[in-house]
Parts: C-alpha cells; structure tokens; sequence
C-alpha cells in the first residue's frame, strides 16, 4: 500500500496541476471557451479510447512495465508545452497525456483490488482517493494561481512529477507475482467456471456494470466542468481559488470516510442522497455565476462544496460495487469500465459546459449539467443489484 500510494499521489499530482492551467494556457494563444473546454475533452477522450486495453496491457506485459509507461505518457509531455500556445500543439500534447493517464487510472485500481481483500475495498479504495485527492487539493487551486502569479513553465515543471512515481512500479509488480503464487497454492473459493467477456456473459457482465459507470458519469460530469471553468466563470480569483481548494478537499473527505461505512453498510444506501446533492451544489453554483461581473462569493463556495461531496463520495461507492459485480480475474475489466465512465464524464462534461457556455452562459450551463445528475437518480434508487458469486 505505501508503494502504491505514492505511486497514485505521484501520477495525480502531475494529472491535478495542469488539468485547470492548459485551458488557460489555450486561452492566452487565442482559444475562445470552446477551444479550452475541447483541451480537456480530447485529453480524456484519448484516456477513455485507451482504458479498454489496458487489462489486456497487463496480461501481457507485466503491471511493473505499463505502470512505469502510463507515468512517463503522462509526465514527459508537460514540459513541451512550453514551445508553443497553439491549440493544435496542445491538443497533440493533450492525446499523449491522455493515454498516460488510461494507463495509470485502469492500472491504479486494478492493482488496489487486487491487493486488499473485497471486505476492505472500500477502505483500500478510500485510503488511495486520499493520495488522490491531496494533490488536488492542493494544486488545483494552486496551478491557476501560480500560472499567473509565476508563470505557466512553473506549472508544466510540476506537471513531470508522475516520472517519481516510476520507483514504485516494481515493487508493486513484485507484491501482486508473490500474492498471485500464494492464491495459486490454496484451495479455490469460487467455483471453476468462468464467465466470458463474449456473447451472453460479456452482455451480463458488461450489463452490471453500466448502471454505476452512468451513476459515476454523472457527477463527473459536474465536477469536470467546475474543475475546468471555474478560473473563468468566476470574477473573483480569491474565490476561485478558495472554491477550488474546498471542492476538493471536500471529496477527498468523503471518499475516503464513505469506504469505511460502505464496507460496514453496503454502498447502495448511499448513493440517492449524493445524487441529489450533487444537483443542488450545481443550483447553487449556477445561481453565484448568474452575472458574469459580480459572483456571489457565498453561494459559489457552498456549492463546489456540495459538488465536492457527491464527486469524491459516489467515486468510491459506484467502484465498490463495479469491483463487488466481478470476480477477481475480471478486475481489470471492471477497472477499466468504471474509469471510463469517470472520464467519458468528466470530458463530456468540458465539452459541453465550455460550448453551452460560448453560446449561452455558464450559469445556463451549469443548471443544464444539474438537469443531466438528476436524471441518474433512477440508477442510484434501484434495489441491490445483485452480483455474481465471487472470491473474498
């Protein structure tokens, strides 16, 4: 776990930093809010095309090899952008980063579940939602203001930070060999047939596992969207800054305080109540941006806060129930799956917030991503799904 959790905190910290600055860094070549919102969008839409064959990466290559790939994909390429604000320029950076970044979200929770048991996944899964969250936390309030108060070149140096987390990489692949020949030698504790990721048991397994990648898309969505243009839809960088700082810090709180509870509780009970906060942080947040010249400090920090809550708690509840949906050799698969909708998301959500945005508002924008969580409240009211039978 200490390996892993620098590992995460190393490759997060690099993904934190710029994930708010590069729009900003767009903008001063020329790029209108479209044009920022689309450098997140294509940097998570090149993540979520590669997720799908990151499983089939580790099979074949060793976790300790595509773990050390995903963080030099990830870190290298921040100090390129430094040779030029040109929106092409960025957007080809962007790609690469994004597949950096599928590589290390599938890699990351495939290996976590495969570390702990399933009666502490929720722990496990909290613990590293805190070594991700600490980053952000911290840097992405801290990135828009020292893009501006510095320079860009002091964010794109901190964006290389993934490259430390590389000395991680073997001795997590060395854990999981030693685990994988331990569980090889005991008896088995689920029955020998397997489900295949073809035909009737792809479709049931790819079916169990849509309701929490939609849930998780969600709120993502939302989160995505304030992390990305909260720089511009405030008018008080103070605010920004503060608002920025509280929404993560409120996820990280929640994501890793609900683990334990939901080991103990289960998840589902949790998650209709997130759901509707999620919708009245974005009310609120909307109603504080509703003139562009004067945010209503208050009301905008109350609801990133809110915001904050349902993004970090319903990311580890819809992955305890992805992971609880699976046995232990499809892992991968619902690793991969859950990021997917964590992504698909979060870039939807930058996308669409920045074009309603160029056309509309942001406030319209915002009440428009409100509208888009409620409707997966149908997802987070339906009774406990139930679950293949599987290894503890």
């Amino acid at each position: 776990m200490p390996a892993l959790l620098v590992f995460t905190a190393a490759g997060f910290a690099g993904f934190s930093a710029l994930l708010p600055v590069v729009p900003l860094w767009a903008v001063t070549g020329g790029a209108n809010e479209a044009g920022a919102g689309l450098v997140n969008g294509v940097l998570l839409l090149a993540t979520v095309v590669t997720q799908p064959f990151v499983p089939r990466l580790l099979s074949r290559l060793g976790t300790g090899r595509v773990l050390a790939a995903g963080l030099v994909l990830l870190g290298v390429p921040s100090l390129l952008f430094l040779f030029s604000d040109h929106l092409n320029w960025i957007l080809l950076l962007s790609i690469v980063r994004g597949i950096g970044f599928g590589v290390l979200t599938v890699a990351g929770s495939t290996v976590v579940a495969n570390l702990v048991p399933r009666a502490q996944h929720g722990a496990a899964i909290g613990a590293c939602g805190a070594a991700i969250a600490v980053p952000q936390v911290v840097l992405f309030p801290l990135g828009p203001w020292m893009s501006e108060s510095v320079g860009f070149w002091a964010v794109f140096a901190i964006g290389t930070l993934p490259i430390l987390g590389i000395s991680s990489a073997p001795q997590l692949a060395r854990v999981l060999r030693e685990q994988t020949a331990e569980r090889a030698l005991q008896p088995p504790t689920e029955p020998t047939t397997t489900v295949n990721n073809t035909g009737t048991g792809g479709r049931l397994l790819l079916g169990s596992l849509l309701g929490p990648m939609l849930l998780l898309g969600g709120v993502t969505l939302a989160g995505g969207a304030l992390i990305t243009f909260a720089p511009q839809m405030s008018s008080a960088p103070a605010a920004t800054a503060g608002g920025l700082a509280l929404l993560t810090f409120s996820a990280a709180v929640t994501r890793w305080g609900v683990g334990g509870l939901a080991d103990h509780y289960g998840a589902q009970r949790f998650l209709w109540p997130l759901v509707l906060i999620s919708v009245i942080g974005l009310i609120l947040t909307a109603t504080a941006v509703e003139n562009p010249d004067a945010t209503s400090i208050l009301l905008f920090l109350a609801g990133l806060i809110l915001v904050g809550i349902a993004f970090g708690g319903l990311q580890n509840l819809t992955l305890l129930l992805s992971l609880a949906a699976v046995k232990r050799g499809q892992y991968g698969t619902a690793s991969a799956v859950w990021n997917i909708g964590f992504d698909l998301g979060t870039a939807v959500g930058s996308v669409l917030i920045g074009t309603l945005a160029a056309g509309l508002s942001f406030s319209t924008a915002l009440l428009v991503a409100a509208g888009i969580c409620l409707a997966t409240l149908p997802l987070a009211l339906r009774g406990k799904p139930r679950y293949p039978r599987a290894d503890i």
